[in-house]
């Protein structure tokens, strides 16, 4: 029997994946338990467009998030810390810092996306990556200064 599962399974199949399967594992595991749907000539036509729609928005977003690394490409974020002997901040610039500050700038960057490599802690400039998407990466640039 051909299935199409409708549900990651670990070791078994993906989301949108079709394969073949023992007649009572399919009925009386897969499919009763909503894993997957027995692969008929109506169930493929949906998993093709669905196929096709999740592709549709995944190059919308991808069309979006590389609009948005330009954008951000060109800016400069400035943190403003107290210092003290050296130059030496008390504290450190976090991810969610950064996102918070890009929040108030207009843009919902996930503190998860944004990787900082070496500890922000002194005053300076600091080019800061960010994963917009799994397809796009970009870099941002950020000045610490003293207030």
């Amino acid at each position: 029997m051909k299935v199409i599962f409708i549900k990651d399974l670990i070791n078994q199949g993906k989301k949108g994946e079709i394969k073949e399967v023992k007649d009572g594992y399919g009925m009386n595991f897969l499919i009763k338990n909503n894993y997957a749907v027995m692969a008929t000539d109506e169930a493929l036509k949906r998993l093709i467009s669905d196929n096709q729609e999740t592709l549709t928005k995944e190059q919308e977003e991808i069309k979006e998030m590389l609009k948005i690394k330009e954008i951000l490409a060109k800016k400069e974020l400035i943190f403003k810390v107290k210092t003290g002997i050296n130059g030496k901040m008390f504290g450190s610039i976090s991810t969610k810092q950064i996102s918070e500050k890009l929040n108030t700038l207009g843009y919902d960057i996930d503190k998860k996306k944004i990787i900082i490599k070496n500890n922000i802690d002194t005053l300076g400039i600091y080019n800061i990556e960010i994963n917009y998407h799994k397809k796009v990466k970009g870099i941002i640039k950020i000045q610490v200064v003293s207030s």
